[in-house]
């Protein structure tokens, strides 16, 4: 995608001012014309030319009601993410997610906002020097490698998952970066037209997640509801313990 002129300029204003940026709300989003994403249709080839969201367009992912449709706080619970933690943001635009997750895991936690966009990392590296977050860590990946470093304790898909060009590749590089009980959380918009987000034909089944997942070696641990528009599906790089043989 080229670049054009005032990207820097919405970047910034993720991180101006002192209080959490005013942008437009959610029926905003809704009224947007559908954008361009990595990968729109379901049964498109995997190796499909990548169309990225807009950095232009960040102001449409900091809607002030999405703190309550998100539940952020419920989906890093899910993923057992807690002080100390070390974790990663796949996707990480313009850092919205990546903050909260920066609280969450405190100085003697880490974060790496990973995204393929230079605009955007310039955007999350900006707003967490607003910030002052000091364990934020930005990195640059590529399509199919996001370039982590490994003993990562979470790894975070949020609203990305569809923009993959081959997920089954990249969840693979995923798993390489994630200690023995590591985790990996995609969130993503539920089959249909409710709520913001990306049009119907863009919106990936949380099935269709599971088996690439699994393709990846990865293995589906729970199916969590994020009431009233969204799925998390959590996978382990570890299979679920066997259970114990009954005692005759």
């Amino acid at each position: 995608m080229s670049h054009r002129a005032g990207v820097l300029a919405i970047a910034a204003c993720c991180v101006a001012g002192s209080s959490e940026p005013a942008f437009p709300a959610l029926h905003a989003f809704l009224a947007r014309p559908a954008r361009p994403a990595r990968l729109w249709a379901q049964g498109a080839p995997a190796k499909q030319k990548a169309r990225l969201f807009s950095a232009l367009d960040l102001g449409l992912l900091e809607a002030p009601d999405r703190e309550q449709w998100q539940k952020p706080n419920l989906i890093m619970d899910e993923l057992r993410i807690a002080e100390g933690s070390v974790v990663a943001d796949l996707g990480a635009g313009g850092g919205w997610f990546t903050i909260r997750l920066a609280r969450r895991v405190g100085p003697n936690g880490l974060v790496y906002a990973e995204d393929i966009q230079p605009q955007m990392i310039d955007a999350t590296r900006r707003r967490a020097q607003h910030e002052r977050l000091t364990n934020v860590r930005t990195v640059l990946g590529t399509p199919s490698d996001p370039r982590l470093p490994r003993k990562i304790d979470a790894v975070l898909i949020v609203d990305a998952y569809h923009e993959i060009e081959d997920p089954i590749v990249l969840l693979k590089n995923v798993k390489r970066s994630l200690n023995p009980q590591g985790r990996v959380g995609v969130v993503g918009f539920l089959p249909g037209r409710g709520g913001p987000g990306p049009a119907p034909e863009e919106r990936v089944a949380p099935d269709t997640v599971v088996n690439a997942a699994e393709a990846a070696d990865l293995t589906l641990q729970a199916r969590v509801a994020v009431p009233p528009f969204q799925f998390l599906l959590v996978f382990g790089a570890a299979a679920p313990p066997r259970p114990l043989p009954s005692k005759r």
